[in-house]
């Protein structure tokens, strides 16, 4: 946009920056006679209801903060199609910028880090937290006035302004990742030998302890250590320049800036940050998909072993690497399954980068593998091979693989992953087998394939009484049962209750037995207190659990927290885009929210992939009620007891009876 072009009650007079997430303006705001930053947002923004209500939600979350250190979030709106974010005006240089030509002395890393630190700290407390903390995303201002507009780690920064490199160092993000993974930041020099005071290094070294639960636990815990550094720090120490880590070349400035202090950003609400003052290197996280195995073996009778073997890879490169791999869930690859579509278009349906492929062979008690790890951009192939175990070994082999596939993406592992992996336990031929038809049947879930599921899974422990799986598959096909109204919730739930109790004690680390166990104490129990532990237990070891971020977000949307449920629902979606039943239980989180216009579309995609989809029929008349679209509900009423003429006559003489 040109200037003098206007945007609602803006008018523009240059541009700031734009990129991939949109455009920003200097503009002028005549209502208040005042300059403001303007991020003019993609058009797709508007079509796309849950890109945009996550930028009123992110929005709603800045608007909180108050604090004399945090850039001020105006207003999000829409005009002429065009959906924005105005916003503080802060000029200034990035931090990066700065530590590229030119060093800090003490006194400016001890000064400026605490107020990053107490800008965040106030954050903090009104519920914001960022992920994405680094010094392309401090500005620094002349006006002598720390501002925060963005934290994963304050330490990294902290790191960087004393050394002028960052601890971790990487080409790709895959480096990058295994770098922050597996190994330490080199020590900067302080101590009686070294420039950099002894507490300050202190403080540095714990913001980047590997265990989160040996690292401070808020950014006031930060704050109130810089404030002991700086007391401490004598005025000579304060005014050394410090010097550059080995290895590193700088450009030198010929002049340095006058007096500044930073400014952050508490959230990158609709990327503005990355336009506003650049962006550096960050790790982002690597979309896969796990297609469909191939039944090789010419028996039709064996579906059920190259379907168990897709769930398991699902789930075992589901807690791989969380922060740094995304795995699609079950649902939304089987639609995959007996077709032939391209693998570039698998990859633009499901927004993944790579694709993991291949086939199973069964003979007698002898299992074949065949795995291809492909990235989808160019279909190369980036691993491939071939295993063959005893099927007694098919849980170490599933380790296997996944192994091969983080060295394949250069996902270093911690030790407790690789531990895990290789540590699996063997399992009985004959109890692993009827593991397998167990799942196979209890996920049609019909009502005689449930019959089915239980009598496999009751097999499976006739033969080995102590797998874990077994108790959760009987633990999943009591909840499903009493979900579908089959057996009464006083029947159903306490069966439920023992077999997810019982696989728990034979394995605490089964994420689907802990999510098992919540789902009984939120649907039978009402159980609030003891139902949340569980899905956080489930969560923390599979992040990538898609079924529990519905769940969970549907049970925070009941106890009245759905600014917290709305994330989980969003994430759910992110990991299975074609499950309608997650579609259907967002619209449900919307109408808790009150946001009966997203709810309708959230209902609305989950009927266009499964008509009868019940939850998101409840969803929509939740709406239509809400907003008083009597037509609108009467007619759903209709279509929905259509098929039932006595139903239909009860309906009608109960409208014209009043």
């Amino acid at each position: 946009m040109t200037a003098g072009t206007r945007v609602g009650e803006f008018e523009v007079l240059s541009p700031l920056g734009a990129g991939g997430m949109g455009e920003v303006y200097r503009v002028r705001d005549p209502r208040l006679e005042r300059e403001v930053a303007l991020k003019v947002l993609p058009e797709e923004t508007l079509r796309d209801e849950k890109a945009r209500a996550r930028l009123l939600r992110e929005a709603r979350m800045a608007s909180k903060l108050n604090h004399p250190n945090i850039c001020t979030i105006y207003e999000v709106g829409e005009a002429d199609g065009q959906a924005y974010i105005a916003m503080e005006l802060v000029s200034g240089e990035a931090l990066s910028e700065r530590l590229s030509v030119e060093r800090m002395v003490v006194d400016e890393v001890l000064r400026l880090g605490h107020q990053m630190a107490d800008a965040l700290a106030h954050a903090h407390s009104n519920g914001v937290v960022h992920r994405d903390f680094k010094s392309g995303n401090v500005v620094i201002t002349p006006e002598g006035r720390a501002k925060v507009l963005d934290i994963w780690a304050l330490g990294i920064v902290l790191y960087e302004m004393a050394s002028g490199v960052r601890p971790f160092q990487g080409n790709t993000g895959f480096e990058l990742s295994s770098a922050i993974l597996s190994t330490t930041a080199a020590p900067l020099p302080s101590g009686p030998g070294g420039v950099l005071p002894t507490r300050l290094q202190s403080v540095i070294d714990r913001c980047l302890e590997k265990e989160p639960a040996r690292r401070y636990q808020s950014a006031g815990e930060v704050r109130a250590a810089l404030e002991t550094a700086q007391s401490s720090t004598t005025g000579a120490t304060r005014s050394v320049v410090l010097p550059a880590m080995p290895g590193r070349r700088w450009l030198l400035a010929g002049t340095g800036l006058a007096a500044v202090l930073v400014v952050l950003a508490v959230l990158d609400v609709g990327g503005v940050r990355r336009l506003l003052v650049g962006g550096g290197g960050e790790v982002q996280a690597v979309r896969m998909a796990v297609l469909p195995f191939v039944n090789i073996s010419g028996d039709p009778e064996q579906e059920y072993l190259s379907d168990g073997f897709t769930q398991e890879m699902i789930t075992q490169l589901g807690r791989l690497h969380p922060e740094g791999l995304s795995v699609i869930a079950r649902t939304s690859v089987m639609r995959y399954k007996n077709g032939d579509t391209p693998i570039d278009q698998i990859g633009s349906e499901l927004g993944v980068d790579y694709v993991l492929e291949g086939s199973t062979q069964r003979e007698e008690d002898r299992i074949r593998i065949n795995a291809e790890l492909i990235h989808v951009r160019d279909q190369t192939q980036l691993w491939a091979d071939t295993f063959e175990r005893e099927l007694a070994g098919v849980l170490t082999l599933q380790g296997e693989v996944a192994q091969r596939v983080a060295q394949a993406l250069a996902l270093e592992l911690l030790p407790a992953e690789q531990a895990r992996l290789t540590s699996a336990r063997s399992v009985d031929p004959e109890a692993y087998d009827a593991y397998l038809k167990g799942t196979y049947h209890w996920q049609k879930l019909k009502p005689e394939d449930l019959d089915t599921a239980q009598r496999y899974f009751e097999l499976a422990l006739e033969k080995d009484p102590s797998y874990a799986p077994a108790y959760e598959g009987l633990a999943w096909v009591w909840a499903a049962r009493q979900q579908m109204g089959i057996v009464p919730p006083h029947e159903a739930g306490p069966k439920a209750k023992a077999a997810a109790l019982q696989a728990i004690a034979l394995d605490d680390t089964s994420a689907e037995a802990h999510e098992a166990l919540a789902l009984v104490r939120t649907w039978t129990d009402w159980d609030w207190a003891g139902a949340e532990p569980e899905w956080q237990r489930a969560l923390e070891l599979n992040p990538n659990a898609a079924n529990a971020h519905a769940y969970y977000a549907h049970f925070l949307a009941i106890v009245g927290r759905t600014d917290e449920a709305i994330p989980h629902s969003e994430r759910a979606l992110e990991l299975d885009p074609f499950n309608a039943l997650f579609h259907g239980l967002y619209g449900i989180v919307l109408c808790f929210d009150r946001r009966y216009d997203d709810a309708m579309a959230a209902a609305r995609t989950a009927m266009a992939m499964q008509p009868l989809m019940n939850v998101a029929r409840a969803a929509l008349q939740y709406a239509f009620i809400a907003k008083g679209m009597r037509d609108e509900q009467l007619a759903l009423q209709r279509e929905r007891i259509a098929h039932d003429p006595g139903r239909v006559a009860a309906f009608e003489r109960g409208l014209a009876e009043g």
